[in-house]
């Protein structure tokens, strides 16, 4: 018994302090489901980050401004100073760049070519320097200054997220502790010589326990991803 006990204690330490299991399987299922479909405890703990793509194209979009700014600040024309910006940036997918590059070599429309550049999500620097570029060209402002702006407020939005993830760590260690309270409970109570799955399945009052159990955890995970989108949309 004392070693059961013993067993117990170094795997909650474990479960609290190692690597997360609830993680470690949805890495194994990713792999092994089809694309296209999301786990239902990832989409309820909202554990998953924002996908490496988006955070590839949000960094190599404020390489793009500040390699911009500073390529117009050397006195660079504006269609080589982007060419020259975007070659240099480390995009995921340079090959859709390539309409963006022949219209700044060939002076097409620029701004039209940024807009249809830009992804959906992480697109945000391509949509702001298509709007600098339509001003400089509308009322002869200087494009290096705009770039300039575009280039902090980006800075400013990527410091803000890296808040909002700090704050929010908690209640993601909270969704986490939820989802592997039931199996860490059930673990013990066999430890302790048990037989919990006997009295869940086989007995009314267990599977009205059982039902009553999931739908807490379920609404307390829920809770916990609401909280963390409304933390994140605001």
């Amino acid at each position: 018994m004392t070693g059961a006990v013993m067993f117990l204690a170094a795997l909650a330490v474990w479960l609290w302090t190692g690597p997360d299991p609830g993680t470690a399987r949805l890495r194994w299922m990713e792999r092994r489901r089809p694309r296209g479909s999301r786990p239902l405890l990832q989409r309820l703990t909202g554990l998953s980050r924002p996908s490496r793509r988006v955070a590839a194209w949000r960094t190599a979009s404020m390489e793009l401004c500040q390699g911009l700014a500073a390529e117009l600040a050397a006195g660079r024309p504006a269609g080589e100073a982007l060419v020259r910006a975007v070659s240099a940036a480390d995009f995921p997918d340079p090959t859709a760049l390539r309409p963006l590059i022949a219209a700044a070599r060939d002076g097409g429309d620029i701004p039209s070519a940024l807009l249809a550049v830009a992804p959906e999500r992480g697109g945000e620097a391509f949509r702001g320097l298509a709007a600098c570029w339509r001003v400089s060209t509308t009322t002869g402002a200087g494009l290096s200054v705009l770039v300039d702006r575009v280039a902090d407020s980006l800075r400013e939005a990527h410091a803000h997220r890296q808040d909002v993830a700090a704050q929010l760590a908690g209640p993601r260690a909270t969704a986490r502790l939820l989802a592997g309270l039931p199996a860490l409970g059930l673990l013990m109570a066999a430890g302790l010589g048990m037989s919990p799955l006997g009295f869940l399945f086989g007995s009314p009052a267990g599977v009205a326990c059982l039902a009553c159990g999931l739908a807490l955890d379920g609404c307390g995970l829920w809770w916990t991803h609401h909280l963390v989108l409304r933390a994140q949309r605001s």
